[in-house]
C-alpha cells in the first residue's frame, strides 16, 4: 500500500472515530445557597458539596439523564474522608452522594431531553420538606411551562403535628406507610396532608400523582437551570439548627 493510500485510510479512520466519540451536549445546573446557614447540597447524578452562605456549585449533566434530583442536606458533620451524617437529606453517610437522600428533604427533580425533545422539571414535597427551594431556567421561554418555580413558605413552622421531624416536615407516606398516602396501588388522590403542602407551595408536587399542576417543561438541549436554597432570603428553619453545624 502506498504512503498516500495509508494516509487516506488513517484519515478515514480518524473521521469515523470522531463520529462515535463526539462529546454530547450537557446541561448546566448552578446550585446556590442563599440561606443564612450552611447547606450541604446533594445531587444524583453529581455527588455532594458543602455550600456556605452565598456559595455556588456548578454541575454539567449529560442530555438524556432522567430520574435526577438536587436537594439540600442540613446539620451535617463529615470527617476528612467525607464520611459522617446529616440530620435531613442524608445520603448513606457520605459527602459525595451515590444515591438519593433520606426524607424529609425538598427536591428539585428533572429529566433532560425526553418526550418531544423537552426537559421536564419539578419541585417535589413527596419526600417532605426541609428547606425552601427555587428551581428555574436561566432563560425562561414562552414555550410550554418554562418558568421559575419555588417553594419558599414556612412549611416547617406550621407542619402538622404527626408529620413533624427533626429539621423538617415529613411526607405522610414516610409516617403512615399506607397506600392512601404512598399511592402504591393504582390511582390515588389528594389527602388533607397533601393539601397542606399544596396550599403552602402551589407549584410543588404534594403527592405522587399530583402531575397536572406540578410538572414543568422547557426546550431540551438549549436550556440551563438554577437551583437556589432559601430564594429571596426565605430562611424558614428550625431555630435549634443554628449553632449546631459542623464542618466536613
Amino acid at each position: 500500500m502506498s504512503h498516500q493510500k495509508m494516509s487516506l485510510t488513517l484519515l478515514s479512520v480518524l473521521l469515523l472515530l470522531g463520529l462515535f466519540f463526539t462529546p454530547s451536549h450537557s446541561t448546566t445546573f448552578t446550585v446556590r445557597n442563599d440561606c443564612p446557614y450552611t447547606v450541604w447540597a446533594g445531587a444524583s447524578p453529581g455527588g455532594g458539596r458543602r455550600l456556605d452562605h452565598g456559595q455556588t456549585w456548578t454541575l454539567n449533566v449529560p442530555q438524556g439523564t432522567k430520574m435526577a434530583r438536587i436537594w439540600g442536606r442540613t446539620n451535617c458533620n463529615f470527617d476528612a474522608s467525607g464520611r459522617g451524617h446529616c440530620q435531613t437529606g442524608d445520603c448513606g453517610g457520605v459527602l459525595e452522594c451515590k444515591g438519593w437522600g433520606v426524607p424529609p428533604n425538598t427536591l428539585a427533580e428533572y429529566a433532560l431531553n425526553q418526550f418531544g425533545n423537552k426537559d421536564f422539571f419539578d419541585i417535589s414535597l413527596v419526600d417532605g420538606f426541609n428547606i425552601p427551594i427555587e428551581f428555574s431556567p436561566t432563560k425562561p421561554s414562552s414555550q410550554d411551562k418554562c418558568r421559575s418555580i419555588k417553594c419558599d413558605s414556612n412549611v416547617n413552622g406550621q407542619c402538622p403535628d404527626k408529620l413533624k421531624a427533626p429539621g423538617g416536615c415529613n411526607n405522610p407516606c414516610t409516617v403512615f406507610k399506607s397506600d392512601e398516602y404512598c399511592c402504591t396501588k393504582g390511582k390515588c388522590g389528594p389527602t388533607p396532608y397533601s393539601k397542606y403542602f399544596k396550599n403552602k407551595c402551589p407549584d410543588a408536587y404534594s403527592y405522587p400523582q399530583d402531575d397536572p399542576t406540578s410538572t414543568f417543561t422547557c426546550p431540551g438541549g438549549s436550556t440551563d437551570y438554577r437551583v437556589v436554597f432559601c430564594p429571596g432570603g426565605s430562611s424558614y428553619f428550625p431555630l435549634e439548627m443554628f449553632g449546631s453545624e459542623s464542618s466536613e
